[in-house]
């Protein structure tokens, strides 16, 4: 079964629905391969309330263990700046949202790096960079 790499979005919405985060994702895809990118973690810890930081810190922990954190190789900087000049020429750079749509970026072009399918409740940002980088994404609602 092909693996998948929840986005941000995914990661949330599993957060807040009140169980393990990774059992809410796994519903999805009981036997596919879940992994969890950096770029995940880093808007997890910055964006989540001190209280819940340690439940981030045990995600964090277990893919760790298993080898599963897609962390960014300097190819996937330079191909996610390639694809949001891309963007940024076919839509108008003031409107690409670049903070947001950075890690989205590093997130699409890691996934197609590993060949993960991009696992996001995001479809709007996830579809625009699909035209501009050949990586798998899929919607889903949690």
């Amino acid at each position: 079964m092909e693996a998948f790499l929840p986005d941000t979005s995914l990661c949330i919405a599993a957060l807040h629905g009140g169980a393990d985060a990774v059992s809410t994702l796994r519903q999805q895809r009981p036997h596919a391969p879940v992994w969890l990118s950096a770029v995940v973690l880093e808007e997890l810890y910055a964006g989540l309330s001190r209280s819940d930081r340690h439940v981030v810190a045990r995600m964090e922990r277990d893919f760790e263990r298993v080898g599963r954190i897609m962390v960014p190789a300097l190819r996937d900087w330079t191909e996610a700046g390639k694809v949001l000049a891309r963007v940024g020429d076919a839509y108008g750079y003031e409107q690409i949202g670049r903070g947001p749509l950075t890690n989205d970026a590093l997130i699409a072009v890691g996934a197609a790096r590993k060949s993960l399918t991009v696992a996001t409740a995001n479809l709007r940002d996830f579809a625009r960079l699909a035209r501009f980088c050949l990586f798998r994404y899929e919607l889903w609602k949690i």
